[in-house]
């Protein structure tokens, strides 16, 4: 009883050494933290007033003050919209699709990566796998295209003249394709740290007891990056409706827009090219919102499977 005693009277004694060190020198803290706090007041805070043209009839020249109310009005134009549902299933579709076959990539990368021991070929392997990522994605989306068009070298090596980029039912295959090409390897870096730091007690352990290579994978290897993968799974599966336009809209053709035509591209497309603010923002307002549930539902999905450990 006594240690405990001890141990709760040190702790309170070092809370207040702290509590004083950071009183003396309160303006070193001032100093450090007011530049981030007013970065992220200006930047992140300020910009939600914008959140109110959502639900005003908004003119540059008035304002977002000055511009008329006109309450849900673009909520129920876009809800109303013949093309609502598509677009709204596009987004899901590609989203999904995306977290299905992009978030097991850098995993398995960073297992097989764990298997090379020679440091000479492992380096030169990353720099293969992770230097993608430093393409921009406009050169990405000119190389696709250049790629799968009809006389590019795809449809060369095929022996065909497929125009691919015209065929809706094509469009999300490259989308997802070239995204996994160009950042599963950049992805897997996290992974490859926290296997670095797996116990090598326990991989010698396994190895000694006869485990083979698929047995020591399961029990040591998965077991040590667990809470990155939850963590991760939970933050892509949040964005699920967070796609950038510049992607899709630099992959787009006429041909391909039942497919392609996704949230972020529409709120683009009407708010700069059509100046509709109001409408498109909220439509963009719209998308936020239910991203905000998606996350929130993961996370509570994924604290329940996982014995109460979510974000």
């Amino acid at each position: 009883m006594k240690g405990k005693e001890r141990a709760v009277a040190l702790h309170k004694a070092s809370v207040g050494d702290k509590l004083g060190y950071i009183r003396r020198n309160w303006q070193l803290y001032v100093i450090f933290l007011l530049p981030a706090f007013l970065l992220v007041i200006i930047f992140k805070y300020i910009p939600m007033g914008g959140v109110l043209i959502a639900f005003e009839d908004y003119n540059v020249i008035e304002g977002v003050l000055g511009s008329p109310w006109v309450g849900l009005e673009y909520f129920r134009r876009f809800l109303s919209s013949p093309d609502f549902m598509n677009y709204l299933l596009n987004t899901l579709k590609l989203s999904a699709y995306n977290l299905l076959w992009s978030f097991p990539i850098p995993i398995i990368l960073a297992l097989l990566l764990n298997r090379i021991h020679r440091k000479g070929v492992k380096k030169n392997i990353q720099l293969l796998i992770y230097a993608p990522n430093f393409i921009s994605v406009i050169v990405l989306c000119g190389m696709v295209r250049m790629f799968l068009s009809p006389v590019g070298p795809i449809n060369q090596a095929l022996g065909i003249d497929t125009n691919w980029m015209t065929m809706p039912s094509a469009f999300r295959t490259i989308y997802i394709a070239s995204g996994i090409w160009q950042g599963a390897g950049w992805a897997s870096i996290m992974y490859t740290a926290a296997l670095s730091n797996a116990s090598k007690d326990l991989e010698e352990a396994a190895i000694v007891d006869g485990a083979n290579i698929l047995q020591q994978i399961w029990y040591v290897e998965l077991p040590a990056i667990k809470n990155i993968i939850v963590i991760q799974f939970i933050l892509q599966a949040g964005n699920i409706m967070s796609i950038g336009f510049e992607k899709a809209y630099a992959l787009q053709t006429d041909m391909n827009l039942p497919a392609s035509e996704i949230l972020s591209t529409y709120v683009y497309r009407i708010g700069l090219l059509q100046g509709d603010y109001g409408y498109s923002t909220a439509v963009g307002l719209f998308n936020s919102v239910i991203n905000v549930i998606l996350l929130v539902a993961v996370n509570w999905v994924v604290a329940k499977l996982n014995d109460g450990e979510g974000l």
